[in-house]
């Protein structure tokens, strides 16, 4: 699959003629689907952006129970369906990868969960149910555990999935 070509080479690396070999199919054939590599990789970053657009804000309930209800989400997202976790190392590279194409920064720059799960945080931590310390380092940490988490299961299949609750406990106050 052209994903797991992109996420082990990275962009600037996969060559269209990878992509068709990949794909069993003739550099032909894929242009008549895709004009480039580059409008392959917007699609991909494009069904990337989609499933990237977790609305904190719909879920009901306290800050905690917030963060807890996106984590299960997630990991059973990573669980039912191994693309989702390839997905997470895709955006991820996009998002530290100054070769890709103008259109696709764009795309990635609108996502940013660590900054917009900050508030939420310090929500949390006035009624006391999310610890103390500053809330960007606690919002980097959460979301960056599920980002290592994916990660490590889209190269390592067998990897085990931890339990959401385990995620939460970075951010759950101890008082």
């Amino acid at each position: 699959m052209h994903l797991d070509l992109f996420i082990r080479k990275g962009y600037g690396s996969t060559k269209i003629a990878d992509i068709a070999k990949k794909a069993n199919m003739s550099m032909g054939l894929l242009f008549h689907y895709f004009e480039s590599k580059e409008k392959l990789y917007e699609e991909l970053i494009k069904i990337g952006c989609a499933g990237a657009e977790l609305k904190l804000e719909d879920i009901d309930g306290s800050p905690i129970h917030i963060f807890k209800a996106a984590a299960a989400e997630i990991l059973n997202n990573i669980k039912q369906n191994p693309m989702s976790a390839k997905m997470f190392v895709l955006m991820e590279h996009a998002q530290n990868n100054d070769s890709i194409p103008d259109v696709t920064k764009e795309m990635v720059a609108r996502i940013d969960i660590i900054k917009r799960s900050i508030s939420l945080i310090e929500e949390g931590q006035k009624i006391g149910e999310i610890r103390n310390g500053n809330a960007w380092a606690l919002s980097t940490a959460f979301w960056c555990s599920i980002q290592g988490i994916a990660e490590e299961i889209a190269l390592h299949p067998d990897t085990p999935c931890p339990e959401p609750d385990w995620l939460v406990d970075i951010l759950k106050s101890k008082e």
